[in-house]
């Protein structure tokens, strides 16, 4: 079994940053790749961002290229979601996915690609 806890969610001004952090544990195995994805009050949920463990390989949403950034620190077993420029659209329950099943990274944004999920972290943007 495997545990993601979020944390680093809060609440800032449009135009603000945060930075979300994601700890994996328990399983000894290596994640192929750890996503991020969110929803927002009466949309369904939607891909964010994901990163690959081996190659670094990264993929993000189309609204969130070029103002947020994910990375890892393989050693830490982390990942984390660095969000600039946030928007009152950016509010949402962002949550962390890892996958152990190896998919191309096109299929990264499907959230059915990933096997376990964190409890979600809130984010919340004010105009």
């Amino acid at each position: 079994q495997v545990q993601l806890v979020e944390s680093g969610g809060g609440s800032v001004q449009a135009g603000g940053s945060l930075r979300l952090s994601c700890a994996a544990s328990g399983r000894t195995a290596r994640q192929y790749a750890m996503g991020w994805f969110r929803q927002a009050p009466g949309k369904e949920r939607e891909f964010v961002a994901a990163i690959t463990w081996s190659g670094g390989s990264t993929k993000y949403a189309d609204s969130v290229k070029g103002r947020f950034t994910i990375s890892r620190d393989n050693a830490k077993n982390t990942v984390d979601l660095q969000m600039n420029s946030l928007k009152p659209e950016d509010t949402a329950v962002y949550y962390c996915a890892a996958t152990y099943t190896r998919v191309v990274v096109a299929a990264l944004s499907i959230d059915s690609a990933y096997n376990y999920w964190g409890q979600g972290t809130q984010v919340t943007v004010s105009s």
